[in-house]
């Protein structure tokens, strides 16, 4: 189990996962969370914090508060995309984001497609230095990966139990569907509604695929790429119909995925025409005392004029 848990990643994967991970909690605080700055117009009778809220304690949300947050966790999330201070900038991102999402959910409504997102935040530190395209194997980014796996997985078998324990069969044979077409639902919605007992049909559909979700982690790492495929389709059919993203839930998923082959910076450095920088070009600067690299160690520039003739001509002018 221990070496399941651990299995070994390339550092690569880690560096992308972290630069996606930090980048889509900016983004989260521009585009997807942005109301959270109006909470401060709610009176504060109206704050009712979560268990974590109220076992800390935090302070009711005012202007000030949350405007502090809000700047400070966009800068410091920036900043951790880079890669570089992983533990400080790391634990300080998941502390203020753990901090937002406490005033965001603290007013009656609770999102479950911020779990695997938290923990991932949570468990970035501890992998550790990691940059990018580096083919080294992790076992600390190993586990970082495989805990945020797990904590997707069980987004998706914990909804079903929660389904099951709340609605009953009811839940699979009821208009749960039919409801949320009806409040938020497309065009594409609509045409999907009038197929007879189709909705019936995606409801047990939904709650079959959320059950077997931990069957991934018995898969190929072929297959395994397939499912999370799945998982995305699913999703993408689940924003065209009745305008639910998960995006949250969608950026922890990544960690499936093999994100060590993304190199959108040599990318786009081909297109422009640029040669792609030697490897290590980006690399940090070696610790006090680490070892020498094995790939440069051992060799020496040559000038040119000292550099032996090649085989079969002279040597000289």
């Amino acid at each position: 189990m221990t070496r399941w848990l651990t299995e070994a990643v390339p550092r690569g994967r880690v560096a992308a996962f972290r630069t996606l991970i930090y980048l889509f909690v900016a983004a989260d605080l521009v585009i997807f969370t942005p109301w959270v700055r109006t909470r401060v117009s709610v009176p504060g009778e109206l704050y009712q914090p979560l268990l974590v809220g109220r076992m800390l304690p935090l302070p009711t949300p005012t202007p000030a508060l949350v405007a502090v947050i809000f700047w400070a966790l966009l800068l410091l999330a920036l900043l951790a995309a880079t890669g570089r201070a992983p533990r400080l900038l790391g634990w300080s991102v998941c502390a203020l984001y753990l901090e937002w999402m406490i005033i965001a959910m603290s007013y009656g409504k609770v999102d479950h497609d911020r779990f695997g997102l938290l923990v991932a935040l949570a468990v970035l530190p501890t992998a550790g230095r990691a940059r990018h395209g580096d083919t080294t194997r992790t076992e600390a980014g190993g586990w970082a990966l495989r805990v945020t796996q797990i904590a997707v997985i069980c987004t998706y078998f914990l909804a079903a139990w929660a389904k099951l324990r709340f609605g009953g069969l009811d839940w699979l044979t009821g208009s749960v569907l039919a409801r949320a077409i009806i409040r938020r639902g497309t065009d594409l919605a609509d045409l999907i509604a009038q197929v007879p007992y189709l909705l019936i049909v995606a409801q047990f559909g939904i709650v079959a695929f959320e059950l077997f979700s931990p069957v991934i982690f018995l898969l190929s790492a072929r297959w395994r790429v397939a499912m999370v495929g799945f998982f995305y389709s699913f999703h993408a059919v689940t924003i065209a119909t009745i305008t639910i993203s998960f995006a949250p839930h969608l950026a922890a998923m990544t960690s499936f995925l093999p994100l060590e082959r993304v190199r959108p910076l040599v990318w786009a450095r081909r297109l422009a025409g640029r040669p792609a920088p030697a490897s290590g070009a980006f690399d940090d600067p070696p610790e006090p005392g680490a070892e020498p690299d094995p790939v440069s160690a051992g060799t020496e520039s040559v000038p040119l004029g000292a550099q032996p003739p090649a085989v079969g001509r002279p040597a000289g002018p």
